[in-house]
């Protein structure tokens, strides 16, 4: 896995160490705490594959510029911040094997970090007069917050459509990767058709992404670390669940909605549950449209000369719909 990352950063392997730099001068502060979490927060970080796509997308229509570092790290400011506000929500208090802001700093600290993260992702806008990335990440951060605010709703009656579904992973995940693929073509003036293509190629490759996460709650536990079923537990409608439940008997449908109702803590229950979906080709179904969702990101991708930046936004494609993890 850690080589397909490489391969993927080989293009932009100089800018993504000099971004790193540039990303952590971005989130300081005169607040000797604020220094701290967010001293914490570059050291705990991620594979960023958020600023790979804008670095990729930027050298996919030219070159990277200042105003593609600054994109980046708006970017990876404002997932940062709904990381750490996600945290408080679900009372995380690990965060890829490290101890979550929350469990360190407790909740108060943890919500006033995500506040001043996404502050300061719109004054890096603001700042520079970068007034078309400002268009972008505040129509973002607008969306993430309904799509969260859409699941929760939709959860508590558990009348999750396909439809609906797909709504909801297109503001909670795949918003994000569309903002930093249009981000990317936008630091090199992009025109607005470029701009719109590229929006679309992050909502389609987010899409697929999102389907991924989910068909892993179906498969063994050893290979990802995260226990099966752990979404029906919580009540998450997903793809494979929404599609099995729509084509089930009503015999069938009734049982299985009460399993998810209230016997969403009961393992028999569970396992019986993921059996059913197995079964009844809700995996296949799930599958089936994620990669739908990627060819139409290929097809866009295609449109473009081709160039190392695109070989390794293709690899970057591949890779969403085949990691492990």
């Amino acid at each position: 896995m850690a080589n397909i990352v490489e391969e993927i950063k080989r293009p932009i392997n100089d800018e993504m160490k000099l971004f790193e730099q540039k990303f952590y001068e971005s989130m300081q502060s005169k607040v000797a705490l604020l220094d701290k979490v967010t001293r914490f927060i570059v050291t705990t970080k991620g594979k960023q594959m958020r600023p790979m796509f804008v670095f990729l997308c930027a050298k996919l229509v030219g070159e990277v510029t200042e105003k593609t570092y600054r994109g980046a790290s708006m970017i990876e400011l404002i997932h940062t911040a709904t990381l750490v506000h996600d945290d408080v929500v679900d009372e995380s208090f690990k965060r890829r094997n490290f101890f979550s802001i929350n469990a360190l700093w407790k909740n108060k600290i943890a919500v006033l970090v995500g506040d001043y993260l996404l502050s300061k992702s719109v004054l890096l806008s603001t700042d520079h007069k970068d007034y078309d990335l400002l268009g972008v990440i505040s129509r973002t951060i607008r969306e993430m917050s309904e799509g969260e605010l859409l699941q929760l709703e939709k959860a508590r009656k558990l009348d999750i459509t396909e439809e609906v579904y797909y709504e909801i992973i297109r503001q909670k995940t795949a918003t994000l990767i569309a903002a930093c693929c249009e981000i990317g073509v936008l630091s090199n003036n992009a025109d607005e058709i470029i701009a719109k293509k590229m929006m679309d190629f992050g909502t389609f490759t987010g899409m697929a992404f999102q389907i991924k996460d989910d068909l892993f709650d179906y498969l063994s536990s050893n290979v990802i670390g995260k226990p099966v079923g752990i979404d029906i537990k919580e009540q998450k409608m997903t793809l494979p669940l929404i599609h099995t439940l729509k084509t089930a008997n009503e015999k069938d449908r009734k049982y299985y909605f009460d399993t998810i109702k209230r016997y969403n803590n009961n393992p028999k229950r569970v396992k019986e549950l993921i059996e059913f979906v197995k079964s009844s080709g809700g995996l296949e179904y799930a599958v089936e449209v994620m990669k739908d969702f990627q060819q139409k990101a290929k097809n866009i991708l295609n449109e473009f000369p081709d160039s190392e930046a695109r070989k390794s936004l293709h690899i970057m494609l591949d890779y969403v719909i085949e990691r492990k993890f």
